[in-house]
């Protein structure tokens, strides 16, 4: 059976204006508003935590390394944050004697306190232990904030502010999502506030 062969630069040219067309759908009065929650978090020395699985924990990690020393070195007012998909002995010890759902949950009892964020990422808006940690992060007082789909999920619905993209494919979902921390870091980096403006990375 013969097929038809990929055109590869019509795949290229189709996804990137797929990509080009999600991203003005995005709430700026959302990410606006995220951005305020963070640097109240930062301000108030609260603690910012993130999580998810998989591409979304990628997301997570690098966010937290860009609030951890971009948005923090050689300023006057430095971020508090903690990857919570970043300790794999913790997360997989976790996992083995109390369930996978409750790999996020727990560290925060450990570490969460009121007026804390919690920044949750899923594509689906399904996935368990993210649900559970944004249960947990609300029963603790914790501001919850929710990258995911404005198609599908859960946790678009329970999280303080869902930050939606509206598409189900999850290459595009997460190249959202790394625009939407982008985002968030950046506001802090090179944002109109003068403690908050880039004096040069390298």
């Amino acid at each position: 059976m013969s097929h038809e062969p990929l055109n590869h630069e019509s795949f290229a040219r189709d996804y990137l204006a797929r990509v080009a067309e999600l991203l003005p759908q995005l709430d700026v009065a959302r990410i606006a508003r995220a951005i305020e929650w963070l640097r109240e978090a930062r301000d108030a020395g609260r603690t910012i935590f993130a999580c998810g699985n998989g591409g979304s924990a990628a997301i997570a990690s690098e966010m937290v390394g860009e609030l951890v020393k971009y948005c923090s070195v050689g300023r006057p007012r430095r971020f508090r944050a903690i990857g919570l998909t970043d300790n794999v002995f913790a997360l997989t010890a976790c996992a083995n004697d109390e369930g996978y759902e409750h790999v996020f949950a727990e560290p925060l009892r450990n570490f969460a306190e009121p007026g804390d964020v919690l920044i949750a990422i899923s594509g689906s808006g399904n996935s368990r232990n993210v649900l559970h940690a944004v249960e947990t992060a609300k029963a603790l007082e914790v501001r919850t904030i929710a990258l995911t789909s404005g198609e599908t999920g859960r946790l678009r619905e329970i999280a303080d502010l869902p930050l939606l993209v509206p598409e189900t494919h999850m290459g595009r979902l997460e190249d959202c999502f790394f625009v939407v921390t982008h985002l968030l870091c950046y506001a802090f980096v090179d944002g109109s506030n003068p403690e908050d403006r880039d004096e040069g990375r390298g």
